[in-house]
């Protein structure tokens, strides 16, 4: 009652609080962003996107930061969607792209193994449509739209600034989907047992 209605329209309440940025197109991202989240975080760093095959991109020797967190105890862990899916097969049709999710997802497995620690990776389906990152109390989540690619997807800058705000409710996403998904070795072990 003692705030005028500008004033209300205008400051963030509730779990609004928690939306930090809006980008209509993931690409849109500050370029240093995912840097600057995978520099600062300290103990959680997980990767939900179906190939994040952007990470090699933005992220100069980032297998070597990432492996580098996991000694130091972090949880690095990514979710990558499962290139023998037919869910997989079927995204390809609608994305009709020559470099392919098979082809996207084994470039960052790939990258993944080049970190001097092994990192945790399992495969799911079941985010094709949706992707999270996470970055301690920091997320990145981007929701696809129609047949457009990964980097046409609306995205969501949260920081966590409650108990059960949306930036938890993704977090608990994340966490049901890395619970069903089927686990994979790290590339070193998976070419030492085929040796």
């Amino acid at each position: 009652m003692l705030w005028p209605d500008a004033v209300r329209r205008a400051v963030k309440l509730g779990a609004d609080r928690e939306l930090v940025g809006v980008y209509a197109r993931r690409s849109d991202l500050p370029r240093s962003l995912l840097r600057e989240l995978i520099e600062g975080a300290r103990s959680r760093l997980w990767f939900g996107g179906y190939t994040s095959y952007f990470v090699w991109l933005d992220v100069p020797n980032a297998a070597g930061t990432l492996g580098a967190k996991a000694q130091a105890g972090a949880d690095v862990r990514f979710l990558l969607g499962d290139p023998a899916s037919p869910v997989t097969a079927g995204r390809d049709r609608v994305e009709a792209t020559p470099l392919d999710l098979g082809t996207r997802i084994a470039m960052t497995r790939a990258e993944i193994g080049k970190s001097p620690t092994p990192l945790a990776v399992r495969l799911s389906d079941r985010h094709v449509a949706m992707s999270v990152w996470v970055f301690d109390d920091d997320a990145i989540v981007a929701t696809h739209i129609g047949g457009a690619l990964g980097q046409d997807s609306v995205t969501f800058h949260l920081r966590q600034r409650e108990s059960d705000g949306p930036f938890s409710r993704y977090v608990e996403h994340f966490e049901a989907l890395w619970a069903d998904a089927a686990q994979q070795q790290p590339a070193d072990a998976a070419a030492e047992q085929r040796g």
